[in-house]
């Protein structure tokens, strides 16, 4: 393997680096608006997309998609001065990458796998159980975040994007621990020495 596939970022800036766009949006809004707050998360992910380039020497799948969505999304939002854009970029996102990990299923690829990026290693059954799982769960999350927008106010959608879609995840994430623990592959990676 090149030196630039072995490359990983230290666990704590990742966090950061996924975390820190949505931080400042949130702390942006309550001082300035959403229109502000999109026009720095805009800012935030192209930093962050940057900083991942420059640690990893690629571009990782996942960050690159968020960024695109975010900012087409993000940019209509304050070109037409239209919050509606802003609030429907997070169904967009979370249905394109059910979709894809539909699509994946359908066509026997393994979308997920590509999506944690070498995170895991488990079996094809392991693989396949987590996808329909994570399929489900992002479809979930779109129609979540549509229903809070459009019952609740601006305020409180920008307060569950923060604090509700993150934790929901990261619950989820760790309910699927006994499917990883069983579907682990016990094959070593190619860059690993036996």
């Amino acid at each position: 393997m090149t030196e630039v596939a072995k490359r990983k970022i230290d666990p704590t800036l990742k966090f950061a680096l996924e975390l820190g766009p949505l931080a400042l949006f949130f702390l942006a809004f309550w001082k300035f608006g959403i229109f502000v707050a999109t026009a720095t998360m805009m800012v935030a992910v192209l930093v962050t997309l940057a900083v991942s380039y420059i640690k990893l020497r690629r571009l990782p799948l996942m960050p690159m998609v968020t960024a695109v969505i975010v900012l087409i999304f993000g940019g209509m939002g304050l070109l037409f001065h239209n919050d509606t854009f802003i609030k429907i970029k997070p169904t967009v996102l979370y249905c394109l990458f059910s979709a894809a990990l539909f699509f994946g299923l359908a066509f026997r690829r393994p979308m997920l796998e590509i999506m944690f990026d070498g995170a895991l290693r488990l079996t094809p059954a392991g693989w396949r159980i987590l996808t329909w799982r994570w399929a489900f769960f992002f479809l979930f999350l779109a129609v979540l975040n549509e229903y809070v927008w459009r019952h609740y106010s601006e305020s409180a959608w920008v307060t569950f994007k923060t604090f509700g879609f993150m934790p929901l995840t990261v619950a989820f994430a760790l309910a699927q621990t006994p499917v990883i623990i069983k579907h682990e592959s016990k094959e070593a990676p190619e860059d690993e020495p036996i």
